[in-house]
């Protein structure tokens, strides 16, 4: 007997029962294995969105099952008052293959990035100086959704709305290290930014500038603070991207995939900072909890086994090889690859919308970002085949957007 599904809305309301804030595709998905995901109708989609860059070891990986699974059946919750044995374990883990000393466990990358910005101006305050509470942070940025993070993010469509920006955030051009210069004052706490900027179209910060903002810090007593939310844990090939460059943050925040799909962000600091953050400075109620944890334990079961790592670059090697071919061979879709790893970036020609749907039809799931880019962010796990197939589906979207387009040579350019 087929069971009738309540209604999404009320028959006297006008608005769906869930708040529309995003524009969701018309597709429900029922289970997932891999780098597949699989609709209750029997469709079949290669999915290279991966929860927006969150699900790090693809779907229903049996270690993270396993995990999760023996977690919940003896304990999920109990509150941040008690010892957490498997928070121990991660924070431990992440300290000993990053440059941190210590590690808080919160829920989301906007809760982690809220913690940074706490951390930067307490460590100040801590030192002696206590004016120094503005963030210099970076055009392009995307921080978050809570207020103070939409204020450090400055896109003003994601302002409009709510009220004055909250104080303390300053934007300069990314990779502008003079314009960095120029923005340091007596009361400036830290500089902050993502090394990869995802949600503005995957502009990476290059090595150098990332060297010259370390020693501009060292320099002036400001704090270096890095938004690894979307770009850690394995993304580009190292646990974290700024490892590119060789340098040490004093402040990283991530989330997304240290979790594998399951809700956790972390704050990863020095000593010098890290004490400063005695008890009643911060807090959180879910944050750290014996469940999330599991889950980020079976992360790092995955992503730091020898040769992980490795496999991360070879896959990111060869799509860098066939779509730099797929560039060359359809300039009127596609102007530029973008990226490091396998958070790739793919700059289009005709909207970027278009672009995307025309792969779904194919049955391949990408992002889009800014700067009228597609995003291809595939679980970590993704295969050499599955990365082929990828290609090989985007090649089919370039025919169908060609013929929609009456077989123009050339595509109308976006603004």
């Amino acid at each position: 007997m087929q069971v009738q599904q309540p209604p999404t809305q009320r028959p006297d309301s006008m608005i769906s029962a869930l708040m529309p804030t995003y524009k969701r595709a018309d597709l429900a998905f029922e289970r997932g294995e891999g780098s597949w995901l699989q609709t209750s109708d029997g469709r079949r989609f290669l999915d290279f969105a991966a929860g927006i860059a969150t699900c790090s070891i693809g779907h229903a990986h049996p270690m993270m099952v396993e995990a999760v699974s023996t977690q919940a059946a003896k304990v999920m919750h109990v509150s941040n008052l008690f010892q957490i044995p498997q928070a121990e374990k991660l924070a431990r883990r992440l300290v000993e293959n990053s440059f941190a000393d210590s590690v808080f466990f919160c829920n989301s990358g906007a809760e982690a990035n809220e913690g940074m910005v706490k951390m930067a101006r307490r460590a100040q305050m801590m030192a002696g100086h206590p004016e120094r509470t503005d963030i210099i942070c970076m055009d392009g940025a995307f921080h978050g959704r809570t207020l103070a993070m939409l204020s450090a993010t400055g896109n003003p469509k994601y302002l409009e709305g709510f009220g004055e920006p909250v104080k303390g955030f300053l934007h300069v051009p990314f990779n502008d290290i003079e314009a960095v210069k120029a923005a340091i004052t007596p009361n400036t706490a830290a500089v902050m930014l993502e090394p990869i900027q995802g949600e503005s179209g995957i502009k990476v910060a290059s090595p150098e500038y990332l060297r010259a903002l370390r020693a501009l810090c060292d320099e002036t007593g400001v704090l270096l603070a890095l938004d690894e939310v979307q770009c850690g844990v394995g993304r580009t090939g190292r646990l974290f991207a700024h490892e590119w460059a060789g340098i040490k943050p004093d402040i990283v925040s991530t989330a997304k995939g240290l979790g594998g799909g399951f809700p956790i962000g972390a704050i990863l600091t020095t000593e010098t900072i890290a004490k400063g953050m005695t008890p009643g400075t911060h807090g959180t109620t879910f944050g750290g909890n014996p469940l999330a944890c599991a889950a980020g334990n079976a992360v790092l079961d995955i992503i730091l086994a020898p040769g992980f790592l490795d496999q991360v670059c070879t896959r990111a090697a060869l799509l860098d090889e066939l779509l730099d071919s797929l560039v060359a061979d359809a300039p009127d879709i596609f102007a530029q690859r973008r990226g490091l790893g396998l958070l790739i970036g793919l700059r289009c020609v005709p909207a970027v919308g278009d672009v995307q749907g025309a792969a779904q039809n194919e049955g391949l799931l990408c992002v889009t970002a800014g700067d009228n880019v597609l995003r291809l962010v595939p679980p970590l796990t993704v295969s050499e085949e599955e990365c082929r197939k990828a290609v090989a589906m985007l090649v089919q979207a370039v025919s169908t957007l060609r013929k929609n387009h009456n077989n123009k040579t050339v595509l109308e350019p976006t603004a």
